[in-house]
């Protein structure tokens, strides 16, 4: 791993990008209207707590790559919008009418966000998203089985539900639900092989989806990333579990974990830079992610 590229690249991040069409501004990634479809330019920019947070070198060409690699393996599951990658950071995708719920599926008791299992848990509720949980949970603990909790998809800040209120708010109907659910709990178990077959552990994750032109459900935005999904190195997960120790993240909760410690980073209207080195360790961990999932060396070029 280069380290003295990523160094170089630290105060050169992809922050912006500028195209001459209808624009919309995500948190990290900006999305271009083409009419029929759209493109997705995947930034550097890295956000957490509902805001963005620092600009990670070489991030958005990891997301895009490593999710477009993703939306390959997972065809026998469910098809997906992916169309072409005409650069490194830039997808051309179906376009897609999008469902408003994300569909985060859990397979351990984690988390640092104000929406984590962990956080909810740690403050004494025992029922979240409709899923009943039992005392004595210790934080990053493997759960019995992998449970989905969903959230809206809000500007601001999502909101978690569970499937009996997501269809009395008429956000899906009982049909979608059922197949949506289905399909997720299949995507995450599909990934969770992959990532044990390369000494990983896939924590938890986030699905979106939407019907196409054909009115066919398929998988858009992004899939087994760093940015939706947490990532622990297995060898080292056991031994640090018992010592009540955080894992070996490969994700951006090594971030996460930082400005907690530092600052209040959902009250404080002005957060601290976080230091060179964090962000070299959170760019290198992308890469590793990469290399490790895909078993192709990243090109930084």
């Amino acid at each position: 791993m280069n380290e003295k590229i990523i160094r170089e690249k630290i105060n050169n991040c992809i922050t912006d990008t500028d195209l001459p069409c209808k624009k919309h501004k995500g948190k990290v990634r900006d999305t271009y209207d083409l009419e029929k479809f759209l493109l997705i330019a995947v930034t550097d920019r890295l956000s957490a707590f509902d805001r963005v947070l620092a600009a990670i070198p070489f991030k958005g060409r990891v997301l895009n790559q490593l999710s477009a690699w993703w939306c390959e393996q997972t065809k026998h599951i469910i098809d997906n919008h992916m169309i072409a990658l005409p650069s490194a950071n830039v997808s051309l995708v179906k376009k897609c009418k999008v469902f408003p719920v994300e569909f985060i599926v859990r397979g351990y008791i984690t988390g640092s966000t104000s929406t984590s299992l962990w956080t909810h848990y740690n403050a004494g509720e025992r029922t979240y998203c409709g899923h009943k949980l039992p005392d004595g949970l210790i934080k990053n603990q493997v759960l019995p089985q992998p449970i989905l909790t969903p959230t809206t998809k809000e500007a601001v800040h999502d909101r978690p539900l569970s499937a009996a209120e997501i269809i009395e708010l008429k956000l899906l109907t009982q049909e979608e639900w059922d197949f949506i659910s289905r399909k997720s709990l299949e995507l995450f178990k599909f990934g969770q092989e992959i990532a044990t077959k390369n000494d990983l552990i896939l924590v938890d994750t986030k699905y979106e989806f939407g019907r196409d032109e054909a009115g066919n459900i398929i998988l858009i935005d992004e899939i087994h990333t760093p940015d939706s999904s947490r990532f622990w190195l297995a060898e080292s997960y056991e031994e640090l579990f018992k010592q009540n120790k955080e894992p070996d993240n490969l994700d951006k909760e090594i971030l996460r974990l930082w400005y907690k410690k530092n600052c209040d980073p959902y009250k404080d209207e002005t957060l601290p830079k976080a230091p060179d080195e964090l962000i070299i360790k959170l760019s290198r961990s992308y890469i590793k992610l990469y290399e490790m999932i895909t078993g192709e060396k990243f090109s930084y070029a």
